[in-house]
């Protein structure tokens, strides 16, 4: 039950998908970072990518540089190599997330481990605060038996990334943003509450059926491929619809963070406060600083 002071966040605004490329050709869904949505302070960006067709992932993103953010990749289907300039290498396989601090800088690449079948996930930016954008880069890195699962309610099934579920704590801990990252998944009718503090950012983005968000009055309709940026409150609530195709449940992925509230200044792969410091990022990359 709710008490007289929980406030349901209803959706403020539904964004769709946008088709572009990136890297060496891969197709995918931009929905934060497109005019729609150019960003939601902590968060940058969030590329969705899904296909069976080899040719529109086996290109991959050959060596790129980074810095200023993280970048965040959960892979559902499909096995991605990442490399970078520090010696850093591993296999992303299904269920498993990196979650990558560039900090002051690195050059990486992520590359298909496969020839075929499917290649499907997330990658989501998230903004550093300017007293962190130039740390050491790092990793925290988890393979699918390392992210918990919860069942706060007959019928839902929650990764837990990052943030907390009923007791349930995921493996990745960033004090700065404090986020919540987490793989819902709900049975038609079944229904999903989950507190976080009332300021901060959070969206939801449905990957497979239809989701209803909100209390009422306000309540919303989320289909396939449709984000729902969130009003302010200090719950959200979520009820399954329809399942995906060939499943018994809809899945979202559901983020939050706490704002930075600072000035962005970004161009292609560097995100830093002002124009003098992506001037730097851009001379220090030239000069093999990276």
């Amino acid at each position: 039950m709710s008490n007289s002071s929980t406030v349901t966040r209803p959706v403020r605004r539904v964004v769709k998908g946008m088709p572009t490329s990136d890297g060496a050709g891969v197709k995918l869904r931009r929905v934060i970072g497109q005019p729609q949505l150019p960003d939601l302070d902590p968060f940058l960006m969030l590329d969705e990518f899904g296909t069976d067709r080899a040719e529109d992932y086996i290109a991959g993103f050959p060596d790129h540089p980074h810095r200023g953010f993280e970048t965040v990749t959960y892979m559902l289907d499909g096995r991605m190599r990442h490399r970078d300039n520090h010696g850093n290498e591993g296999v992303l396989v299904p269920g498993s997330v990196q979650w990558m601090t560039a900090g002051r800088g690195l050059v990486h690449s992520e590359m298909p481990e496969q020839q075929e079948g499917r290649m499907r996930g997330f990658q989501l930016w998230l903004n550093l605060p300017g007293r962190e954008k130039m740390t050491a880069p790092k990793y925290q890195e988890f393979g699918p038996d390392r992210i918990p699962v919860a069942t706060p309610s007959p019928g839902v099934s929650v990764k837990v990334i990052a943030g907390k579920v009923n007791g349930t704590t995921g493996p990745i801990s960033q004090p700065a943003t404090d986020p919540t990252y987490l793989d819902v998944a709900l049975e038609p009718g079944a229904e999903f509450t989950q507190t976080l503090p009332a300021d901060y950012a959070a969206f939801l983005y449905v990957f497979e059926g239809t989701l209803e968000v909100g209390a009422a009055p306000e309540v919303s309709v989320l289909r396939t491929h449709e984000l729902g940026v969130l009003d302010e409150g200090s719950e959200i609530r979520l009820n399954g619809l329809t399942a995906g195709a060939g499943g018994k449940q809809a899945r979202a992925i559901l983020l939050a963070g706490r704002p930075l509230r600072e000035p962005v200044a970004k161009y292609g792969p560097f995100v830093m406060n002002t124009r003098e410091e992506l001037q730097q990022a851009f001379e220090d990359f030239q000069r093999g600083r990276f």
